[in-house]
């Protein structure tokens, strides 16, 4: 008996584990969208040149169809946002006379997303644990 409700509580914990993993990435993945949608870069896939707008959907769409490839914000720079699927080029993105991957720009841009919230949940705990 014992045994049957320690192993149902550690499959309670995983799954909650599973979901918590889950939100963080769907919450990393909207963010990078969002990034891109509002940053005025331009973006050219197969050769043709697209506004920040017009990649944020293309890239929706990729994400809409290919959850299943994008367990993590990371696989979804890799698997899905930084190469035609169809072509297997390279996405490209120009920001100001600044071109590089798209690949490097957005995990650029993910790792400094952790960042901010890394310092932002360490200075709520600070704040928190300061006697007031």
């Amino acid at each position: 008996m014992k045994t049957l409700a320690l192993g149902t509580l550690l499959f309670t914990l995983l799954l909650s584990g599973l979901a918590l993993a889950q939100d963080n990435s769907d919450a990393e993945i909207q963010y990078l969208l969002e990034f891109v949608a509002s940053s005025g870069c331009s973006f050219t896939r197969n050769g043709s040149t697209h506004d920040s707008a017009d990649a944020a959907d293309h890239l929706r769409l990729k994400y809409s169809n290919g959850k299943k490839y994008a367990g993590s914000a990371d696989q979804f720079i890799d698997r899905l946002a930084s190469k035609s699927s169809w072509t297997g080029k390279a996405y490209t993105v120009d920001c100001q006379g600044e071109g590089q991957t798209s690949n490097t720009w957005l995990h650029r841009a993910l790792d400094d997303y952790r960042q901010r919230k890394t310092a932002a949940a360490a200075d709520t705990q600070a704040t928190a644990a300061t006697p007031g």
